[in-house]
């Protein structure tokens, strides 16, 4: 091997790390679709429409289960972000 081939060969070796480090710390890149934590996202916001349609007379209960929708809703978005930022899938 010359020390051409070498150099070439260096040049390529640090041409593909480059590119995978580019790859993993590019933000908003290769984004994998949550299709399971949107579907409970959705389930979870048509509790919270539903519950928001009912009649207030629950003794707070309607409420309450309102606000725990509503958390447990940032949680799963959270998770979503978490995972989009991290490579996750599913």
């Amino acid at each position: 091997m010359t020390s051409g081939d070498s150099s070439r060969r260096d040049f390529f070796l640090a041409a593909a790390a480059g590119a995978v480090a580019a790859a993993t710390l590019a933000p908003g890149e290769a984004v994998a679709y949550q299709g399971n934590m949107e579907r409970a996202l959705a389930a979870l916001q048509a509790a919270f429409d539903s519950l928001q349609q009912a009649t207030p007379n629950k003794g707070g209960h309607r409420e309450h289960a309102m606000d725990l929708i509503q958390r447990a809703m940032w949680q799963v978005q959270a998770g979503i972000n978490f995972a989009n930022a991290h490579g996750g899938g599913g």
